[in-house]
């Protein structure tokens, strides 16, 4: 088995620069197919974290009585704390309510008329964070009947309408990339059926001369898998070399989100090293079926 093994990945070495004009074409459409994937993926990523970065903003609000006690307060808080939906409770008090507000007024140009009010107008209230935005009714239902909340700050149109769309936007991306992969695998598959093309008479004296269907099949899997190595390192170098750019931009453009560029890094290499390889074992086995099974 280990001869067998060794034999294969041999052949497949002489055939790779036997026929190197082939094989470097398809190592060339490898290597532009796994750009083309790494760089929709890269895109994906950073759209996906502004789906997650817009989703964490999604929270109620409820607006509290001027006159609570400590206990109510506190027991609320813990009430609220304990529910599966919530992700976190923070209470603003009337007082930083209204410095949010002065300084939201400042940034944005604004005159700020509250020094001219003998009282602070705004309400003490309670930030709710949300695990997930679909928890919204849930969370301002159990509020809604909290005797010390005077208002609960309506925006459920708002979140369902946010929700449907993150929903559409996530299919659809994993479909477009879905789609995007198939046009890859495809492309991959036929510049490598050319490859063997060539290869037609070699393949046809060796059924002649008696030669197993994993005889001849082999060697042409691990030249493909070759074509996919080589293709995903020379991806990966180009990308290596658009590194820094290509970070100062998904920092900058991204700089409010979450974007957490050496995960999208480990990803991008997966990707490129598995795609490079399965298309390329993929694509030749694909198209030396083709002749076997004549």
């Amino acid at each position: 088995m280990l001869s067998f093994f060794l034999f294969s990945i041999s052949r497949a070495w002489q055939g790779f620069w036997r026929n190197a004009a082939m094989s470097l074409a398809a190592t060339a459409t490898m290597t532009l197919m796994l750009l083309l994937l790494s760089s929709f993926w890269i895109v994906q990523a950073g759209f996906l974290a502004s789906l997650s970065y817009v989703e964490d903003k999604v929270g109620v609000v409820a607006d509290l009585d001027d006159n609570i006690r400590q206990s109510a307060l506190t027991d609320l808080q813990a009430r609220l704390a304990a529910m599966p939906e919530v992700r976190a409770v923070e209470y603003v008090s009337k007082e930083e309510a209204l410095r949010r507000y002065r300084e939201q007024r400042s940034a944005q140009g604004q005159d700020d008329l509250t020094p001219f009010l003998n009282d602070n107008p705004l309400p003490a209230s309670l930030e709710v964070k949300l695990r997930r935005p679909a928890d919204y009714r849930t969370v301002a239902e159990f509020l809604g009947a909290e005797p010390i909340v005077a208002k609960v700050q309506n925006i459920e149109d708002t979140t369902d309408r946010l929700v449907s769309l993150t929903n559409f936007l996530r299919t659809f991306g994993v479909l477009l990339l879905a789609v995007i992969g198939s046009i890859v695998l495809f492309i991959v598959i036929n510049t490598i059926r050319l490859a063997v093309l060539g290869r037609a008479e070699e393949i046809e004296v060796m059924r002649l001369v008696g030669a197993s269907d994993a005889f001849i099949r082999w060697p042409f899997v691990f030249e493909g898998a070759l074509v996919g190595l080589l293709g995903a390192a020379i991806s990966l170098g180009v990308l290596v070399g658009a590194a820094e750019p290509l970070s100062r931009f998904m920092v900058g453009f991204f700089s409010i989100l979450p974007i957490n560029v050496g995960s999208i890094s480990r990803d991008v290499t997966i990707l490129v090293l598995g795609s490079g390889l399965g298309l390329g074992v993929i694509g030749a086995w694909v198209s030396v079926r083709t002749y076997l099974i004549r």
